[in-house]
């Protein structure tokens, strides 16, 4: 996993250097951090897992960062329904499913749709760089969780008949 990680650090830097973003060591630290996330984090997240390796890191600093990297395409922003954006360093070509419940994001392959053909309308309206498709549902371990509460209540109701 070191390995990989200097790999893909080594690889943010070159791009860096070829778009003229300076490389700071918070930058770093922001990038390094979102590579080895498994969950989407928000800025928030990132900055509360950060500030315990630098506690001088300003959420604004997070901030800005990602938004830098969401320009300069290092990164992905997940659009979901919620208020706080979600990041990714996206290493493969994927989609999202996204729980309404408990907001965990999931990625997921669908190759029939990333090799399918804009509509006509769509085509003639310029060029598409990326298609991304974000489902919304409930994940199963909510789904579970509410056929337990529901049963649950019922029981409970039950025995005050």
């Amino acid at each position: 996993m070191k390995i990989h990680i200097d790999q893909e650090l080594q690889v943010f830097e070159e791009r860096c250097r070829n778009a003229n973003l300076r490389i700071t060591p918070q930058r770093i630290e922001i990038y390094r951090e979102l590579a080895l996330a498994g969950d989407h984090p928000s800025a928030e997240i990132l900055h509360v897992r950060l500030i315990k390796k630098m506690p001088t890191l300003s959420l604004d600093t997070v901030y800005r960062s990602l938004s830098t990297f969401v320009q300069y395409g290092l990164i992905h922003k997940v659009e979901t329904i919620e208020s706080q954006a979600r990041f990714e360093v996206a290493k493969t070509l994927h989609h999202h499913l996204i729980c309404k419940n408990c907001h965990q994001i999931l990625d997921f392959q669908w190759q029939s749709m990333d090799e399918a053909t804009m509509p006509d309308d769509v085509e003639k309206w310029g060029r598409i760089d990326r298609k991304s498709v974000v489902a919304y549902g409930i994940c199963r371990q909510c789904l579970e969780e509410q056929e337990q509460n529901s049963h649950h209540i019922t029981l409970k109701g039950d025995d005050y008949e």
